[in-house]
């Protein structure tokens, strides 16, 4: 069994959103081609509560982008972001959503991050993404979304080391690039990891 698993297509990272990645909202009508191809969907969601400790706000002194230890782990901090329920955590409204047959709730604890759709960022916790795939009998995975320098490449990442056949869809990818190569060098970790790096059909 394969499987197409989308990564964070949400409101707040398209254009107009509270943390959008640069050109996000080219990857919907991708995505949306991608999931006739599969028998199976399925998605992630960052899904914050409103005191993360991600968020630059819950540090005084502090501002997007600076660096912090958080809970003995490296933590970049965000504008605060994809907040559970709100507007900016649901997923992009063009994104057909009737395909997505299970979603990966992630980043759900205050104190530690989680860019992979499998753990946390310390691997303390698991979303239960993997044990649905194993239930599923889900051998290959091909993984797009946003972004390819962070959520996209630590669940490609992880998704190798489970021993999952994992495929990177490009053109299915945007990267936040807080420094300017960050995408190229993702994308080049994930293939020197074992990741197979392609288009989509479109």
């Amino acid at each position: 069994m394969k499987a197409l698993l989308l990564i964070d297509l949400q409101n707040d990272f398209l254009p107009g959103g509270a943390l959008p990645v640069p050109k996000g909202d080219e990857v919907i009508p991708i995505a949306n081609e991608m999931m006739r191809e599969f028998e199976l969907v399925v998605a992630t969601k960052d899904w914050h509560p409103a005191n993360h400790g991600s968020f630059a706000s819950m540090h005084p002194l502090r501002k997007p982008g600076d660096r912090i230890m958080l809970n003995g782990l490296p933590q970049t901090l965000w504008p605060i972001h994809c907040v559970q329920g709100s507007h900016g955590a649901a997923f992009a409204e063009r994104l057909n959503t009737e395909k997505i047959q299970h979603i990966a709730y992630k980043g759900t604890h205050p104190e530690v991050d989680s860019y992979s759709g499998f753990f946390d960022n310390g691997h303390r916790t698991n979303t239960g993404l993997e044990d649905y795939l194993n239930i599923k009998k889900v051998k290959e995975l091909y993984i797009m979304g946003l972004a390819t320098d962070y959520c996209v490449k630590y669940t490609v990442l992880d998704a190798l080391k489970l021993g999952f056949k994992t495929f990177v869809i490009t053109d299915g990818c945007r990267a936040v690039n807080l420094e300017k190569e960050d995408g190229e060098k993702a994308l080049r970790e994930m293939q020197q990891k074992g990741a197979v790096i392609l288009p989509s059909t479109l």
